[in-house]
């Protein structure tokens, strides 16, 4: 059979092509004799998201790892990433696996894994997996049941939904959002996250908090262009509902609006953070950010006296540093961010919940607090857009990048260079681009910063005519 290759923190592939029983069961028969040669008496947390048939293959996963000796500890009902994190870390358990394709089209489905920390697996053990898959799977299935498992103690139920609203409950003022003169919406994106903010939060407007394993169709990925019909009931609402909050397809990114259905980016999300955290909350800590991250991050910081980390793009880095040293804000441009005093994993719930907790303590709208923001590091305003290029077309512009050839994008000169992760090309007044090339597609990323939108486009559209 083909060999299944993994990516970030696991696999991901087609249901009913690749995404099949038996390739999930080969895959957990990999994570079954790498939790044997790491651990002496092995346990695991399995959950699953809102996707097609995730229950039967987190079953499956179970039949095989129990086969194995591991003790299974299984989520009833669909979960969202960060709770079988917060599972894995608050059970000791040796590791987490989620069946979930997070914000990925409908028709995919996955195979996280998550460390015994409480966040992603660190990129060279997810490499021990995948390399310890076998060719096929020797696990009779349909001669193990579930119930016959845990009748003989293989396998548990555990509730990590519980395990989350009592983790959140200790960790905010629930009190104080629940009764403060602010209203907030909620878009799950027909996700994970629907029910545990139905019981959090059971009076906030709610959209898309339904199962619907086809997600009407759409990525459930917390964009803008995704979520539209959201910004739409923030905007009529005509400063009625005073913030909006998104995730995704397994809650650990975020999405969130303005009283006037506005989009916040991510950049915005992660200043809002460290403001809040450093000057309210008077904690300290490294911010570790990815490469494309804005630099008004580092400018914050400098102003607060922290330490300032770049990494690669993918959160699996920024992990590393949660693990290893005292981070305080560990955020991406797409939306993935964490914070201390959690798990070292994103979670979109818990950033929302952070935002709110700070507008209802301190009475101001968003837009007031980030205004707050400005007067520190500036305005500003991010754009970004993906070019579908033929794969020779994305090498070449590549090649130019790495060998100089750009001096000049139109009227915006070079001023200088970074090569952290792609490029990122610095112009004068705070304004840069930076390229870089999907590693799985014929995809070219351009971003770009100004302080102004229309300036944000204007330099996209002067490096497009540039480059190709």
């Amino acid at each position: 059979m083909a060999k299944l290759k993994f990516g970030t923190d696991g696999w991901r592939a087609i249901i009913a092509k690749d995404y099949t029983v038996e390739n999930v069961a080969r895959v957990s028969h990999g994570t079954a004799n790498w939790l044997k040669q790491n651990f002496e008496n092995p346990s695991v947390v399995i959950g699953h998201d809102c996707r097609f048939a995730g229950e039967m293959f987190a079953e499956t996963t179970a039949k095989v790892l129990s086969e194995y000796g591991v003790k299974v500890y299984l989520a009833k009902g669909f979960v969202t990433t960060p709770m079988v994190s917060l599972g894995t870390l608050k059970q000791k358990a040796s590791l987490g696996i989620v069946i979930t394709a997070s914000h990925n089209p409908p028709s995919y489905n996955g195979f996280k894994l998550k460390g015994h920390f409480g966040g992603p697996l660190l990129p060279e053990q997810v490499q021990e997996v995948e390399d310890l898959i076998p060719d096929e799977n020797t696990t009779h299935l349909e001669g193990i049941k579930v119930e016959d498992l845990q009748e003989a103690g293989k396998l548990e139920y555990i509730d990590l939904e519980q395990l989350y609203v009592d983790h959140v409950e200790a960790n905010f003022d629930m009190d104080a959002i629940r009764n403060s003169n602010m209203n907030f919406a909620f878009d799950a994106m027909y996700g994970a996250g629907q029910d545990v903010m139905r019981r959090l939060l059971p009076d906030i407007t709610f959209l898309h908090c339904d199962y619907n394993p086809g997600f009407e169709g759409q990525a459930p990925e917390p964009i803008h262009r995704n979520l539209t019909e959201f910004s739409e009931l923030l905007r009529v609402a005509e400063g009625d509902l005073d913030c909006g909050l998104a995730v995704d397809g397994d809650a650990d990114r975020i999405g969130l609006y303005n009283s006037k259905g506005e989009f916040i980016d991510s950049h915005h999300i992660i200043l809002l953070l460290v403001y809040y955290l450093v000057k309210e909350k008077k904690m300290s800590g490294k911010v570790v950010n990815a490469f494309s991250v804005s630099p008004k991050i580092k400018k914050l910081c400098e102003h607060f006296g922290l330490e300032y980390q770049v990494t690669k793009i993918g959160f699996k880095y920024i992990a590393g540093y949660m693990v290893s040293e005292d981070v305080l804000v560990g955020g991406e441009e797409s939306g993935g961010i964490a914070i201390k005093g959690h798990i070292p994993e994103r979670d979109g719930i818990w950033m929302g919940m952070v935002i709110w907790e700070y507008m209802v303590k301190s009475g101001k709208s968003l837009d007031d607090l980030i205004d707050e923001v400005y007067e520190v590091v500036g305005p500003f305003k991010f754009e970004r857009i993906d070019l579908h290029l033929e794969e020779a077309d994305k090498q070449r512009i590549m090649k130019a990048c790495s060998e100089g050839a750009y001096n000049a994008f139109g009227s915006y000169q070079v001023r200088r260079v970074e090569d952290v992760d792609g490029y990122k090309f610095y112009f004068d007044n705070d304004e840069w681009v930076m390229i870089r090339p999907s590693g799985t597609e014929p995809v070219l990323r351009t971003y770009a910063e100004s302080a102004t939108t229309e300036g944000a486009f204007k330099i996209l559209k002067e490096v497009h005519e540039t480059i190709k």
